[in-house]
């Protein structure tokens, strides 16, 4: 499951540039936002790893 978030990151990450050099703003945002979605899901994972550990 955290390859998938990783993976989400990476993909949003290359949209975003991608975006950028070809001066897409929906295409930068759209990158944007799936970084962001990738964070949110490695934070989430995260912290019920660790209450499960706890």
């Amino acid at each position: 499951m955290a390859d998938e978030s990783k993976f989400e990151q990476v993909k949003g990450n290359v949209k975003e540039t991608a975006g950028n050099v070809m001066d897409n703003k929906d295409l930068e945002q759209e990158g944007k936002e799936d970084k962001a979605s990738g964070k949110a899901k490695e934070v989430t994972e995260n912290t019920k790893d660790k209450v499960n550990d706890f």
